[in-house]
C-alpha cells in the first residue's frame, strides 16, 4: 500500500491564515477605494460651498448698489414732483416740459433698477441654497473619512495579528463610513448629530 502524507497542521493553519490575510487585504484595498471618492465628494463639497459663499457675496455687493442706486433715482424723481408742484404754473413751459421729461426717466431708472435687483436677489438666494446644501455634506464626508480611516488601519492590524474580530471591527467602521459617504452624496437621511 502506498504511503500517504498527511499535511503538516502548522502549515495548513499558516496557509488558513494566509488566505485570510489575502481576504482581508482585498478588503482594504476597497476601504481605500471608498475613501478616496468620499474624499473627493467632501473636497467638492467645500469647494462648492466656498464658491457659492462668494458668489452669493458678490451678488449681495451688487444688489447693494442697484439698491442705492435705485434709491438714488427715487430721490431724483422726488425733487422734480416737488419741483414742478411748487412751481405750478409759473414754470415756463420749457422748463416744465424738461422737469417732466426728467421725472419720467428717474422713474423709469427707479423701476428699472428695482426690477435687477428683484433678479439678483433671487440668484443670491439660490447660491446660498446651494452653499446650505455643501455645510449640510460637508460633515457626513468628514466623518465618513474618518471612520474609512479607522476601517483600514483595523483591518492591517487584523491582517498582523491574523484576528476576525478586529476584522469584524474594521468592516462595521468601513460600513457606518460607506453609508456616510452615499449621505454625503444624496443626503437621504438627516442626521441630527451632524448638523
Amino acid at each position: 500500500m502506498a504511503d500517504i502524507e498527511l499535511p503538516n497542521p502548522e502549515e495548513l493553519e499558516e496557509q488558513k491564515k494566509d488566505v485570510f490575510s489575502k481576504r482581508v487585504a482585498l478588503c482594504t484595498a476597497l476601504f481605500a477605494v471608498i475613501l478616496a471618492i468620499t474624499s473627493l465628494g467632501g473636497n467638492n463639497a467645500s469647494k462648492q460651498m466656498m464658491l457659492s459663499q462668494q458668489q452669493s457675496s458678490n451678488l449681495w455687493a451688487y444688489y447693494q448698489s442697484k439698491v442705492t442706486r435705485e434709491h438714488l433715482y427715487r430721490v431724483e424723481k422726488q425733487k422734480a414732483e416737488a419741483q414742478l408742484v411748487e412751481r405750478g404754473r409759473a414754470m415756463n413751459a420749457q422748463a416744465r416740459d424738461l422737469y417732466e421729461k426728467n421725472r419720467q426717466v428717474y422713474a423709469a431708472e427707479e423701476k428699472r433698477y428695482g426690477e435687477e435687483k428683484r433678479e439678483i436677489e433671487q440668484n443670491a438666494k439660490k447660491l446660498e441654497q446651494q452653499r446650505d446644501i455643501g455645510i449640510a455634506k460637508d460633515p457626513y464626508f468628514d466623518y465618513a473619512e474618518v471612520l474609512l480611516q479607522i476601517a483600514i488601519v483595523m483591518a492591517s492590524i487584523s491582517i498582523l495579528s491574523g484576528s476576525r474580530p478586529v476584522f469584524g471591527i474594521s468592516i462595521a467602521c468601513a460600513i457606518m463610513g460607506s453609508f456616510l459617504c452615499l449621505n454625503g452624496y444624496l443626503l437621504l437621511v438627516r442626521l441630527p448629530f451632524l448638523d
